[in-house]
């Protein structure tokens, strides 16, 4: 299953038995991958950012069952200052930083491994030498076992392979992104904090490089495709968006699926890994649908040609 389970909410509004009913029916049904952070959900009143990791470390030490995971987390974007609910004051990307966040997750995962270990946020005061270079120590130290660099700008991204490539370090091989089926409007920003969205550019640049992955994150807009008591983001607000919805729907109603499963079944087809965060079983239930969800040649066609 080609479908990554995001985790903010394990350990807080998905207390612990939730939780682990959720992560034994997704690896019940083949999902592998799950995907964290050390800050998840620090911007949440009374949170640290432990509790996304440390609900998964519990769940790996009662099921047993590490070797069979693929665990992606996250260092870079935590806050140093107590009670901080912005990135202002996260980590950044220093070679002591990335060192102490990536012991910190190990830690609370209770593993002595990352498979896929992310720069979380673009850190420009720091030499990019200097971040991949303590990537590559811990990937030396066998801490580590992949490399991906989230919400960067494609130069950046390219700057910093070359890096690597001419030190011979371990490169970046995944990118992670703001994704999905809808087009945002031109040079519009995000209300959220940090985040970034995949561009055509982007888009490009991995077709060329065919060891890089798309891990796309806000695939469904906070259920904005299916919940009519979730707005559209304001960035979709455009008559493309009204077309490329028609045809959505109509292709939905031609396999009977959801248009939720639709549009991560697209984002497979493309070889992209969808970021699927779930709060209930029945979320749940739905993306693991998607995963069995085949698009022929002329529903991409349709899909893709609608704007």
């Amino acid at each position: 299953m080609n479908i990554a389970l995001g985790t903010i909410p394990f350990g807080t509004t998905v207390d612990q038995r939730d939780a682990f009913a959720i992560l034994d029916r997704f690896h019940e049904a083949g999902g592998t991958m799950l995907d964290t952070a050390n800050n998840y959900p620090f911007w949440v009143e009374g949170c640290s950012g432990d509790e996304s990791e440390l609900a998964i470390g519990a769940w790996l030490a009662a099921r047993g069952n590490r070797d069979e995971i693929f665990i992606s987390t996250k260092g870079g974007a935590r806050p140093t200052v107590p009670g901080d609910k912005t990135l202002d004051s996260a980590e950044g990307l220093s070679a002591s930083a990335v060192t102490m966040a990536a012991e910190g997750s190990l830690k609370r995962l209770g593993t002595d491994h990352i498979d896929l270990y992310w720069s979380h946020i673009e850190d420009r005061f720091v030499p990019l030498d200097e971040t991949l270079g303590a990537l590559n120590e811990l990937a030396q130290q066998g801490k580590i076992r992949s490399a991906g660099a989230s919400n960067i700008a494609t130069w950046r991204l390219e700057r910093a392979r070359n890096v690597s490539a001419v030190r011979g370090w371990m490169p970046y091989t995944a990118i992670q992104l703001r994704h999905t089926y809808l087009r945002p409007r031109p040079h519009t920003e995000l209300p959220e904090g940090g985040h970034r969205l995949a561009t055509d550019e982007t888009l490009d640049y991995l077709a060329a490089e065919p060891d890089m992955t798309l891990w796309a994150y806000n695939t469904l807009m906070f259920g904005a495709y299916t919940r009519p008591d979730r707005p559209m983001p304001a960035i979709y607000d455009h008559p493309g968006t009204t077309r490329r919805l028609a045809v959505l729907h109509e292709v939905a109603g031609e396999l009977g699926a959801t248009p939720n499963q639709v549009v991560l079944a697209w984002l497979m087809g493309d070889g992209i890994v969808p970021i699927v965060g779930v709060s209930t079983m029945a979320q749940l239930e739905e993306a693991i649908g998607a995963a069995e969800l085949k698009l022929d040649p002329e529903l991409r066609t349709r899909l893709n040609t609608a704007a």
